[in-house]
């Protein structure tokens, strides 16, 4: 399947949840997204079990990540 055209394409799930949490810490990544991986106990590890499994939540997390790519970039 092609995938050229998919900005997220070779981007792995940790790697985008890592750079938002390093980017906007747990409270305000729970803030934009509020599901309770992210605002109760939160983890790398929890939160990507959960967002494996619930498409509309790994969405929000993929469309913020799409959202502020170039400011993560330049925060590194």
């Amino acid at each position: 399947m092609e995938q050229k055209n998919n900005p997220l394409h070779g981007i792995r799930l940790d790697t985008i949840l890592r750079q938002l949490v390093d980017f906007y810490g747990w409270e305000q990544l729970g803030y934009k997204i509020n599901i309770k991986s992210f605002n109760k106990d939160p983890s790398i590890s929890s939160s990507l079990k959960f967002l494996r499994t619930t498409q509309w939540a790994r969405k929000k997390v993929e469309d913020l990540y799409l959202e502020v790519k170039d400011k993560l970039r330049s925060s590194e």
